[in-house]
């Protein structure tokens, strides 16, 4: 079981990421000494959106198309409506989502990001939150919605919107700290 402060922590998102939603996780992971990465669709800088308008752009380490789970603890999804929209469609996401879930590793996901974990089929049968508007799409694709800041189940992590965010980054750590998570595959 790793400790927080051992940790490879992969975070993907492309243009349109919610701003504190990609950024807060990000520090605050870091703050507790993990080693954090953000991986987007072309490998280079994202442009986040802030209140009504684009914000600041993220650094990106690699392409996700590179990424490899086994090489990270945790994957971690920002929402925002136009990241999480623009990522369930591209098949690198999806594989990614399903071989981070099938090995059992920590899988985060806040406010409108569980998308991309209905698309990948991973929600079926879990206790899940997000943000109110999609509540009927995460319960269509199975999941049971519940209305709490922070929902873990079996490494699973969703929370509901930015206020939650504190909740979610202390959950993600809990639950990297208690190891993999053995689920049945996606």
């Amino acid at each position: 079981m790793p400790k927080i402060a051992d940790a490879k922590i992969l975070i993907i998102a492309t243009h349109g990421f919610e701003q504190s939603e990609l950024e807060f996780p990000r520090d605050q992971l870091r703050v507790k000494g993990a080693e954090v990465h953000v991986a987007t669709l072309d490998g280079k800088p994202a442009k986040g959106w802030e209140g009504s308008d684009w914000g600041r752009e993220a650094e990106a380490d690699l392409k996700i198309a590179d990424a490899k789970a086994d090489g990270y603890d945790a994957l971690v999804i920002p929402g925002g409506q136009i990241n999480p929209d623009l990522l369930r469609v591209e098949d690198d996401v999806i594989n990614l989502v399903k071989t981070f879930h099938d090995s059992g590793k920590v899988i985060a996901a806040v406010c409108h990001a569980p998308w991309v974990l209905a698309e990948a089929g991973v929600a079926k049968g879990r206790d899940m939150t997000s943000y109110h508007s999609i509540k009927t799409d995460i319960s269509n694709a199975g999941a049971n919605w519940k209305d709490a800041e922070v929902v873990t189940d079996q490494g699973i992590v969703t929370s509901r919107q930015p206020e939650d965010l504190k909740a979610f980054v202390a959950k993600i750590a809990e639950e990297i700290e208690e190891g993999t998570h053995p689920r049945a595959a996606a």
